[in-house]
């Protein structure tokens, strides 16, 4: 008599490729703390030097399932006001040093506290601000499936150098084909993007204009 086989149903398979990519953040980000860890110690003091208190940075961003968390970055930009006391625009706050974060990327280093709390993967489709929500379609809205990443398929592939369409494209291929191989790959690829600087700002801003919605 044989014994007969059936294959693992599609949502086992997906329950342990999550668990191994849990485990492989987790694992990666705990091992590599004695590099990141006094980095972070000697940001903090430059940071609160350089551009002021408070030194972390903290936004409410929606995550896996549309779930919100809140999110933690170094500062990068002044409280500089003007003669009224409102806010100057984010270009005229973003001072030398708080560009040289954000090119380094080193900006993002308290988000691996994010991804130890298991709100924030390594690689995933960016957290973005959560009046973003209701304007994806329901295409772009994929880009939730998945936990949110300190880098992703977007980010190799163009960051803020490329539209908002084409990274949300990017981001619902990376939902459709993500593996531990492929994060890897990603991450491997992140170094070289660090120290090339590709793609930082959108052409004539800051950073990368503010997402309206999409035609279609």
């Amino acid at each position: 008599m044989f014994l007969s086989y059936s294959p693992p149903a599609f949502s086992d398979s997906l329950n342990n490729e999550n668990i191994s990519k849990r485990l492989f953040d987790f694992l990666l980000v705990l091992l590599s703390a004695p590099i990141w860890l006094p980095l972070f110690g000697l940001l903090c003091l430059v940071v609160k030097f350089k551009i002021g208190s408070p030194v972390l940075f903290r936004q409410l961003r929606p995550g896996k399932n549309n779930i919100p968390f809140r999110l933690v970055k170094f500062r990068t930009m002044t409280n500089a006001k003007d003669a009224q006391g409102n806010l100057l625009p984010d270009s005229e706050r973003l001072n030398r040093f708080g560009k040289f974060l954000r090119s380094s990327s080193m900006d993002e280093i308290p988000e691996l506290l994010n991804v130890l709390r298991g709100e924030m993967s390594l690689v995933g489709p960016r957290p973005l601000l959560m009046q973003y929500l209701d304007r994806y379609n329901p295409t772009q809205a994929r880009r939730h499936e998945v936990r949110p990443g300190i880098t992703g398929w977007a980010q190799i592939n163009g960051r803020n150098a490329i539209s908002w369409e084409q990274k949300f494209d990017l981001d619902v291929w990376y939902v459709d084909h993500h593996s531990l191989w492929l994060d890897i790959k990603i991450l491997a690829l992140t170094l070289f993007q660090v120290f090339a600087r590709h793609g930082i700002n959108a052409p004539g801003e800051a950073t990368a204009a503010e997402f309206m919605g999409s035609r279609s």
